[in-house]
C-alpha cells in the first residue's frame, strides 16, 4: 500500500536521503516480516467487476470493514480509499482497478502472518458476502477488458494513467489488471542490505516461476504462465526491472539513492496532487520544477517518491520482494516464509549468496524474459529452473528450522513451504494446473476459475 507520508523536514543534501534509507537498519532481534497481498473483487451473480460507488460497491465494502475492524478511513477528498490500523500498523487499500489489498503488520513470524491472512479473509467474507462480492487470487485479471475494469477515485492514479502510455505499452494493464503477493523484510546494516538485495534480485525470476499464476486474459489463455511478469517487462523501463547497478561491486545506500534521484517523478503533494511527470527529484531539491517553481523537497516527498519506484526488489527503510503473482492463501503464506528462511539466518544467507554471487545482471535479466512463458521449464546456465527452485526451497526450510519459531503444536515455520515443495516436486506451476483444468474439467470456460479459486 502506498500511503502518503507527512514529514515537512526540508531536504537540502543527498546525505539526508541516504540517511533516511539507512535509518531502517535494525538489530537482528528487531527484524520483522510484513506481507502484502492483492485480490480481484467480483460480483458472485454475474462475475462482473465491482464498481467503486453504489450500495454494493467497493466504497460500501470499505465502510463495512471500517465498522467491523474499528480502523479509521483513509480519505482522498470525499472518497474513502483505504483503512489504517492505528495499533498494529497494517492497512487495507485499493489498487487502481479495485484490487483489494491487505498490507500486513510487521510481525515476528510466519505463524502470525498466516493467522493475519486467515483473519483478514474471514473479516472480508463477513462484510462482502451480504453485498454479493467474492474475491479471487490470480496474478492477472482473467476475464475483463481494460474498458470493463473500474477506475478507483484516487488522485495519484489519474497522474499515473496519463503517464504510463508515454513510457511503456502495458503500464495500464499493470495498474488495472495485475495482482501480487509481496514480502517486506528488514536489514541489519548496509552490508546486510547489499547481500539481501543481491540474493533477492538474482532469485526473483526463480520465485516468479514458482508462483506463476496468470495464464488467462479476457476469457482465454494468453500464451504465458505469468502474464503479470510479462506486463511488468513493458511498463516503464526507468523504474522497473532488476537494477543492474546492484550486481556491481560497491553497491550500497548511496548508489540506490543516486538512481532514485534521476527516476522521473509522478507527483508532488501539497494542497493537492501536482502532476510533475518528467521532472526528477533533483529538480525538486533545487526548486526547479516548472510545475511548482520555487517549491523545495521534504522528507515526505522523498518517501512518496520511493513508493513510486517499482524494481523487482525495492529498497526503502526495508526491502520489498515484488516478483510473485497473487494466488491462494497457502501461497500468500508461502512467499514470506520462503524469503524469511533464505534471508534471516546468517548461514543460509551465506549459502544463497554463494549460489548467486557470480550470476551476472545480463544472465538474470535474460532469465526474467524467459520465465513468463516457461516458468520452471526455463533453464539457467544449463540447469532447469525447477532444480534451482528445489534447492532454494530446501535452503529456506533449513533457515526456518534454525529460527525455531514454533506454533502451539510445536511446528516451525517450514510448514508454510509445503505448497512450494509440492510445486517444485511436480514441476508444474499454478498456471499450468489452471490451464490443464481449463482444457479438461472446465471445458474451455474461464468462468470456472471464479468458482473454483475464489477465497
Amino acid at each position: 500500500m502506498s500511503v502518503d507520508a507527512f514529514d515537512a523536514t526540508p531536504v537540502e543534501t543527498k546525505d539526508q536521503l541516504v540517511a533516511f534509507i539507512a535509518s531502517g537498519s535494525k538489530p537482528k532481534d528487531k527484524w520483522r516480516v510484513g506481507t502484502e497481498h492483492e485480490k480481484f473483487g467480483f460480483r458472485v451473480s454475474d462475475l462482473s467487476p465491482i464498481p467503486y460507488d453504489g450500495p454494493r460497491g467497493i466504497s460500501r465494502l470499505l465502510e463495512l470493514m471500517s465498522g467491523l475492524l474499528g480502523w479509521p478511513k483513509v480519505m482522498d477528498g470525499e472518497n474513502v480509499i483505504g483503512l489504517s490500523d492505528p495499533v498494529g500498523g497494517g492497512a487495507i487499500s485499493l489498487e487502481p482497478g479495485g484490487q483489494f489489498e491487505l498490507s500486513g503488520a510487521p510481525l515476528d513470524n510466519i505463524h502470525q502472518t498466516c493467522r493475519e491472512v486467515h483473519a483478514h479473509l474471514a473479516q472480508l467474507r463477513e462484510c462482502a458476502d451480504p453485498l454479493g462480492i467474492g474475491f479471487l487470487g490470480l496474478g492477472f485479471s482473467p476475464k475483463w477488458t481494460l474498458a470493463e475494469t473500474p477506475i478507483m477515485p484516487k488522485s495519484r492514479y489519474g497522474i499515473m494513467m496519463r503517464y504510463m502510455p508515454k513510457v511503456g505499452t502495458l503500464g495500464l494493464d499493470m495498474m488495472f489488471r495485475t495482482s501480487t503477493v509481496q514480502a517486506n523484510l528488514d536489514f541489519g546494516d548496509e552490508a546486510d542490505m547489499r547481500r539481501k538485495m543481491r540474493v533477492g534480485l538474482a532469485l526473483q525470476p526463480i520465485v516468479t516461476a514458482m508462483f506463476a499464476n496468470s495464464p488467462f486474459t479476457e476469457g482465454k489463455p494468453n500464451g504465458y504462465l505469468s502474464f503479470r511478469a510479462e506486463v511488468w517487462r513493458h511498463t516503464d523501463p526507468d523504474r522497473t526491472g532488476l537494477l543492474p547497478f546492484a550486481f556491481e561491486d560497491g553497491f550500497g545506500f548511496e548508489r540506490y539513492v543516486d538512481w532514485a534521484l534521476d527516476v522521473p517523478m509522478y507527483f508532488v503533494k501539497r494542497d493537492r496532487y501536482h502532476d510533475v511527470t518528467g521532472s526528477s527529484f533533483r529538480d525538486l531539491m533545487e526548486g526547479r520544477l516548472r510545475q511548482l517553481p520555487g517549491v523545495h523537497a521534504t522528507i515526505s516527498d522523498w518517501n512518496n517518491h520511493l513508493s513510486t519506484l517499482f524494481p523487482e526488489v525495492r529498497l526503502k527503510r526495508y526491502i520489498e520482494m515484488r516478483g510473485a503473482d497473487g494466488g491462494p492463501w497457502r501461497k500468500i503464506c508461502g512467499l514470506p516464509a520462503l524469503w524469511v528462511g533464505l534471508l534471516y539466518d546468517g548461514g543460509v544467507l551465506d549459502a544463497a549468496y554463494d549460489l548467486v554471487k557470480d550470476w551476472t545482471y545480463a544472465e538474470v535479466d535474460a532469465l526474467r524474459a524467459e520465465v513468463p512463458k516457461l516458468a520452471m521449464k526455463a533453464s539457467f546456465r544449463g540447469r532447469p529452473v525447477r532444480d534451482i527452485a528445489r534447492e532454494i526451497v530446501a535452503l529456506s526450510a533449513e533457515g526456518l528450522r534454525r529460527r525455531a519459531r514454533l506454533n502451539e503444536g510445536g511446528a516451525d515455520e517450514s510448514v508454510f513451504l509445503s505448497s512450494l515443495e509440492e510445486t517444485v516436486a511436480s514441476g508444474e506451476s499454478p498456471a499450468e494446473r489452471l490451464l490443464r483444468e481449463y482444457e479438461t474439467e472446465w471445458h474451455g470456460n474461464v468462468d470456472e476459475v471464479f468458482r473454483r479459486r475464489a477465497y
